[in-house]
């Protein structure tokens, strides 16, 4: 799977701003690519002003990832600010090549910042399959809650465990500086317990509330080493990662055979 992870300044609730700067990046990769992974609410920065900047579904901005799917022949992700008559959503779309498309709505809502006052919470984990891995995508705060994000398949009529739920882990955020070792930690975190790839891709500058970001945008492989990080600046990052050697470390240390099965309610 060949990555591509854009870490930007976002322009603080400025839909058009952003969109051209993140398409002249994206129609400037220097590599071909699979996945072209945004940050959480990349047209406007992580805001509470949902009324102001929310869009409907199949408006300007989904239209633009169709479009950036389409010229590029990868998925486009990322989460904006959706309007589903009187609610709002945190909503990352997974926008494929050929127009096909599914959401995912954030989960665990960021009440320190009164998110989950003006925003309605998911209640569906999404797993697609792409090139032929499976992929979670989730959203920010979502990494604290390890329950949400375990890899823990169903037990067979056997005993034994299913296949895994998915082999890559992907974060989409604005996580600020002031909580950075906690972003840094947990998503290794999450790496090692889920025998998984994780991706975490963050913004960088300061917020129209004044809260700094300094990046951290990471590519982690599922012993927890550290595959790729940036801090403090904008960038842009292709890697490959290996569906094969991931494969090749399950077998190697299957931990999740001794994994504990539960029930989300």
């Amino acid at each position: 799977m060949h990555l591509t992870l854009l870490q930007p300044d976002l322009y603080w609730q400025d839909p058009v701003a952003n969109r051209a700067m993140l398409e002249e990046r994206i129609m400037t990769l220097p590599e071909p690519t699979d996945l072209i992974v945004l940050p959480e609410m990349f047209t406007t920065g992580f805001t509470m002003d949902a009324a102001a900047v929310a869009e409907p579904m199949n408006l300007t901005t989904f239209r633009w990832l169709k479009q950036m799917a389409a010229q590029t022949g990868a998925v486009v992700t990322g989460s904006y600010v959706v309007r589903e008559g009187s609610a709002f959503y945190n909503r990352l779309v997974w926008m494929q090549p050929d127009g096909q498309f599914d959401t995912y709505d954030k989960r665990h809502l960021f009440r320190m910042a009164g998110e989950d006052g003006i925003y309605t919470a998911g209640n569906r984990r999404l797993v697609k399959t792409w090139k032929g891995w499976r992929i979670c995508p989730l959203i920010c705060y979502d990494l604290r809650f390890p329950v949400w994000s375990r890899n823990t398949p169903a037990p067979s009529p056997t005993g034994n465990p299913a296949a895994f739920d998915y082999d890559l882990l992907l974060y989409v955020a604005n996580w600020p500086a002031a909580r950075r070792h906690a972003w840094n930690t947990l998503l290794q975190a999450r790496a090692i317990e889920n025998l998984s790839y994780v991706v975490g891709v963050n913004r960088v500058g300061t917020d129209g509330n004044g809260h700094p970001y300094t990046g951290d945008s990471a590519i982690i492989d599922p012993r927890g080493d550290v595959l790729f990080r940036q801090s403090d600046t904008e960038g842009l990052h292709q890697q490959t990662i290996s569906l094969d050697e991931l494969r090749e470390f399950r077998e190697r240390f299957p931990a999740h055979l001794d994994a504990d099965f539960f029930e989300i309610r």
